[in-house]
């Protein structure tokens, strides 16, 4: 898995493009203040063995939410950080169930629509910590 996770005052997103065939068809906007954003890269990798990634990824939104004092997550699927891509299905389940945990100890969580290419704003603050990559 990688991960570009941003700390942004303001993200905003609205389905583009529709790109899996299989999801539902979503037209609703969202947004999201004061927040960690998760960009997130399945790997091939991570179907073997989802439950490590899933605690990685957790411990990292965790631990970059509370260097910026917020309990608001956004995951959000970009399949563009490395060649070797995980299956779709594979990913969104583990966004569902880090979302489930994450929620269970009081973080305010959201998930973009998954299988769109999105129009997206954004406002992060050119502070250290605002952009943070991270390859488990």
């Amino acid at each position: 898995m990688r991960v570009l996770f941003w700390y942004m005052d303001r993200f905003a997103y609205k389905p583009a493009v529709k790109n899996l065939d299989d999801v539902e068809t979503v037209n609703e906007a969202g947004q999201a203040e004061n927040a960690v954003v998760a960009f997130v890269h399945g790997e091939e990798k991570d179907e073997e063995n989802p439950g490590k990634a899933e605690t990685k990824l957790i411990k990292n939104i965790k631990w970059l939410a509370g260097k910026w004092d917020t309990k608001k997550v956004v995951l959000h699927s970009f399949a563009h950080l490395g060649e070797s891509k995980c299956d779709p299905a594979c990913l969104k389940a583990l966004f569902d169930r880090a979302e489930e945990r994450l929620a269970a100890v009081g973080y305010d969580v959201a998930q973009t629509p998954y299988g769109y290419f999105l129009d997206i704003e954004i406002a992060a603050p050119g502070r250290s910590l605002a952009r943070v990559y991270k390859e488990f």
